[in-house]
């Protein structure tokens, strides 16, 4: 399944509108590319209309949040479910400032969102209506662990049965469901923590994935972590002596442009609860 979810995004090469930060901007377009899809960047509330009805997928990211890009991302956001796109939500740092958290919170009101992926700091604000993060990383007291993993399963399936959304968790353990499955994947490398944006990057290509296998949303969701976690695992054992963070980066980029839909399969560390 996870093959063809792969290879059906090369197929279709899915156009997607990324509404994201400027931190992290080059590198979505990048993985976008490297994955098979194709990225668009747009968050001018004018011009955002226009480019998501072009777009087969939309992916909303409050990273860096202004004023003109709110209004973008529920411009945006409406006309994507007007057309029956699927609409990504990435609540970076939600629970770090009121701006952000209540930002996350209202596009869930007024959005139908396919998909909300963000690290357990995060969701768990969301789930709840509050929170804390530290900063834009996942506080070490709301980690995923093989200890309270039953806990962390039995908590994301109910927040997206609420949510009406598949809620991918991601981090040294990434839970993706959609309230009945849970995939509960152990692919990536420590190291990916060292690098800015592997999440929005991981955002973007989900997007793609979702919109390339509309029949097929959780597993293509759950795809797309294991594409990134594998492409973490293969970009590390091939570092050089001398290589820093940012080889590392190129490298996992590289590693999912040159994926093959077997190599995933034969990679994909994964299981079902």
């Amino acid at each position: 399944m996870f093959r063809e979810c792969l290879e059906n995004v090369r197929k279709s090469v899915p156009l997607v509108h990324n509404i994201t930060n400027y931190v992290t901007v080059n590198d979505v377009a990048n993985v976008l590319l490297a994955c098979g899809g194709s990225p668009i960047m747009s968050d001018e509330a004018e011009d955002v209309e226009d480019i998501t009805s072009v777009c087969g997928g939309l992916n909303i990211n409050i990273g860096t949040l202004h004023k003109t890009s709110i209004e973008g991302m529920f411009r945006a956001g409406r006309k994507a479910n007007e057309l029956g796109h699927p609409v990504l939500l990435d609540p970076v740092g939600a629970g770090a400032s009121a701006l952000r958290t209540n930002t996350a919170l209202d596009l869930m009101k007024e959005l139908n969102l396919a998909v909300i992926r963000g690290n357990i700091s995060e969701i768990k604000t969301l789930a709840l209506g509050s929170g804390t993060t530290k900063g834009v990383d996942a506080d070490v007291a709301d980690a995923v662990t093989e200890e309270n993993l039953d806990e962390a399963v039995a908590f994301v399936k109910k927040f997206a049965k609420e949510s009406g959304s598949i809620i991918a968790v991601t981090g040294a353990i990434d839970l993706v469901t959609d309230g009945e499955k849970c995939y509960v994947i152990r692919n990536g490398r420590p190291e990916m923590g060292k690098i800015t944006g592997t999440g929005c990057q991981l955002s973007g290509m989900m997007t793609a994935y979702i919109t390339a296998n509309p029949e097929n949303r959780l597993e293509a969701a759950a795809a797309s972590v294991c594409v990134m976690g594998l492409a973490g695992q293969i970009g590390w054992s091939r570092m050089q002596e001398g290589d820093g963070n940012s080889a590392y980066r190129n490298r996992i980029i590289d590693a999912i442009y040159n994926m093959t839909g077997e190599e995933l399969e034969k990679g994909a560390d994964y299981e079902l609860r």
